[in-house]
């Protein structure tokens, strides 16, 4: 049902293609895949910014790497460290159900408000992050002392972590897009994509330990 209604409702139909365009793509589409010359690189390309260029672009694309990485350690160290931890004994549901459910309702979350970009754009991405922060530390604080009731509140709060992870990468990616030149965009892009692997990364160094040393003291 998802996938229909994400097929049906957000893509946009192709414009109809006039006869002689059909023909060059028929013909693009014969081209080999593998070619014997280098193709040339074009002016606006990554390939032709200098090495100072890339450095002052990437440098003005920290006010939206930052975050992200941030989003990612503090969402992936909960899911990492903490999503074992967070069991309740007062459901009918064991262990390995409430870990199955946690991380179907991240993905939910993730999934919906990485297509809600048409709905909000969120320029301030640094709020997502702080928010996030705010989710790692109320769960790890529940996973020391134990006060969350039922399991359903930490439903309701992982499924707003998953909401924020994906409005944080949609929006991330569509404000570089717009506010990058067309000379710099496709390199911009390109490192931005470090954010995720890198808090993801960051996180698993700090989050497996913890996970044992909370073990050990449970």
């Amino acid at each position: 049902a998802l996938l229909l209604a994400s097929y049906f409702l957000l893509l946009t139909s192709p414009e109809a293609q006039d006869p002689g365009g059909e023909e060059e793509a028929e013909s693009a589409a014969r081209q080999p895949l593998i070619r014997t010359e280098a193709p040339e690189s074009k002016p606006g390309s990554s390939s032709s910014l200098s090495l100072r260029e890339r450095w002052t672009v990437f440098k003005g694309l920290l006010w939206y790497i930052v975050p992200l990485v941030v989003v990612y350690f503090a969402e992936y160290f909960i899911n990492q460290g903490l999503f074992e931890l967070l069991f309740f004994w007062n459901t009918s549901l064991s262990h390995a159900q409430q870990y199955r459910w946690y991380q179907m309702l991240y993905q939910a979350g993730v999934f919906a408000s990485r297509s809600s970009l048409r709905c909000c754009r969120i320029r301030f991405t640094w709020a997502l992050a702080l928010l996030q922060c705010l989710n790692l530390v109320f769960l790890l604080a529940d996973v020391w002392f134990g006060f969350l009731p039922s399991i359903y509140l930490v439903f309701l709060i992982i499924l707003y972590e998953g909401l924020l992870g994906g409005a944080a990468y949609v929006n991330t990616f569509h404000n570089i897009a717009l506010e990058t030149s067309d000379e710099h965009r496709e390199f911009a892009m390109a490192a931005t994509c470090i954010s995720d692997t890198l808090g993801i990364s960051l996180s698993g160094l700090l989050a497996l330990p913890l996970h044992d040393f909370l073990c050990q003291l449970s």
